[in-house]
């Protein structure tokens, strides 16, 4: 058993059903990213064809992972999701390793990162929340990168609406899956009418032509060998990154009821959903509007989807289709869709510092639960690390940060799977992952794959090594905060 001083004075309440368990999935999935990276992904492949390859590979690859993981979920229905399944698999090493990185990047990067697109958003309603606006700024240049640090209106935004939510999920769980679930059926229905206006009132004879005409749809693009290893590679980060954190219920499964049956099936429905959802909308896109434009362009047309304004694609899609009112009505919409991202994830990453301070493996008082059933302190130390996360880049730097060191334990976990196979054949799986091995063997080799691309494509690769630096510095602080005495794991 691990050394514990502190005491447990409440037990997780079991409150999340199925549903609330796969409005988790989707919540945590849809943020600010399919309304805003498919800019960038535009400018990256320069084709409406490898645009849209781009959305069905990303969600193929998800799909795989949930199948993988529903595996793991049903054999440890505990607090601590990724961290238990590689700590169990290869070790308190790893599973520090997993913890460490996402407290430093993944979880916190990702909340900052959705963050600053509530910001960038809530500037829409709001003129004077913008980017452009500094009551402090230092720029920092780190190969061909430039971090913007400082304090802007927009980022300030971000801020309250971290603190809002920690302090949201501190009144308990039921409160955090109350607003969780009501949100994602706020924006899920707000995704699903933007694509059916988009592909009803918004279609334009123009921009069909332009994106779907003889020759465009593929037009555009460098070699496919270049584009497959490299260009599409590093493409994926923006749609990766907005189907990230699908599997975070399994950090909060102490607090699933019937986890064994809901984790998988909340895995599998949430992110065919999403996967769907986000297809669609990006075909929504290239009816209203032309992927390419120019960024000194008069309208939205002329824009394009490539050059609309701060990237928000949806947004011009939505004026395009109403005018100004459209643009409004939008970004109220991807404001709902920010705030309801940002509660899954505050919710349930910081379950899993709990799982880790229970391992003696972060700060004690993070394996306390308060009267109301929380990681309150957890919750708290999310929320400062985030806070200064939010202040240290743009929305694209802080998702390359992010999805590179996410790919990387998305793969080992994968491959955890295939040990305990051997470790534990006789462990009672209530679920296997279908398509067993074939079908994990393939998201390992895709996920690591993407991980290597991202190593050396020009574009990301300061950010990927950045990445793989943070995640080995982990290991002198394992071995400085294990005090040299193995980990048995006060949970197990």
């Amino acid at each position: 058993m691990s050394d514990h001083s502190t005491p447990r004075h409440a037990e997780f309440v079991k409150a999340l059903t199925l549903t609330d368990a796969t409005m988790l999935v989707a919540g945590s999935m849809i943020g600010s990213g399919i309304f805003i990276v498919s800019a960038d992904i535009s400018r990256t492949l320069g084709s409406p064809g490898w645009l849209l390859l781009a959305w069905v590979v990303t969600g193929i690859v998800t799909v795989l992972g949930a199948l993988a993981f529903g595996e793991l979920a049903a054999m440890y229905p505990r607090a601590g999701g990724m961290y238990t399944f590689l700590r169990e698999a290869m070790g308190p090493l790893m599973g520090f390793l997993y913890g460490w990185t996402l407290f430093i990047v993944i979880q916190t990067g990702t909340i900052a990162a959705v963050a600053v697109g509530f910001g960038k958003f809530l500037g829409v309603l709001f003129p004077a929340v913008t980017a452009d606006r500094w009551a402090l700024a230092v720029d920092i240049k780190t190969g061909g990168t430039t971090l913007e640090l400082g304090l802007s209106w927009q980022r300030v935004a971000a801020l309250i609406s971290v603190w809002v939510l920690t302090w949201v999920n501190l009144r308990g769980v039921k409160e955090g899956k109350w607003v969780q679930t009501v949100l994602t059926f706020l924006k899920t229905a707000s995704l699903a009418a933007l694509i059916l206006l988009a592909l009803s009132l918004g279609r334009n004879a123009d921009a069909i032509a332009a994106n779907f005409g003889a020759g465009n749809f593929w037009g555009g693009t460098p070699d496919f060998a270049g584009l497959l290893v490299v260009t599409f590679g590093s493409a994926l980060v923006g749609s990766l990154f907005s189907a990230d954190s699908w599997h975070a219920p399994t950090f909060a499964a102490a607090e699933v009821q019937d986890p064994a049956r809901n984790l998988p099936r909340a895995l599998l429905i949430g992110t065919v959903m999403v996967t769907g959802l986000y297809v669609l909308a990006n075909l929504a896109y290239l009816v209203v509007l032309p992927l390419h434009g120019a960024a000194d362009g008069a309208t939205i047309m002329a824009r394009g989807i490539d050059h609309a304004t701060q990237d928000r694609v949806a947004t011009a899609v939505m004026e395009s289709i109403f005018g100004p009112s459209g643009a409004l009505i939008m970004a109220g919409a991807i404001i709902v869709s920010t705030i309801g991202c940002n509660n899954g994830l505050i919710l349930s990453g910081a379950r899993v510092y709990y799982a880790m301070a229970r391992d003696g493996l972060f700060f004690a008082r993070a394996g306390e639960l308060s009267e109301k059933g929380v990681p309150a302190f957890a919750l708290v130390v999310q929320s400062l690390w985030t806070s200064l996360l939010c202040l240290s880049g743009t929305y694209n730097q802080l998702l390359d940060y992010v999805i590179f060191a996410a790919l990387i334990f998305y793969a080992l976990t994968t491959v955890g799977l295939f040990m305990l196979r051997k470790k534990k054949p006789n462990e009672h799986r209530p679920y296997k992952a279908i398509g067993y091995p074939v079908l994990p063997a393939l998201y390992v080799l895709a996920a690591a794959g993407v991980a290597v691309t991202l190593l050396v494509a020009d574009k990301t690769r300061v950010q990927a090594l950045s990445g793989l630096v943070i995640v080995l510095l982990g290991v002198p602080v394992y071995l400085l905060w294990h005090g040299g005495k193995k980990t048995a794991g006060a949970q197990r």
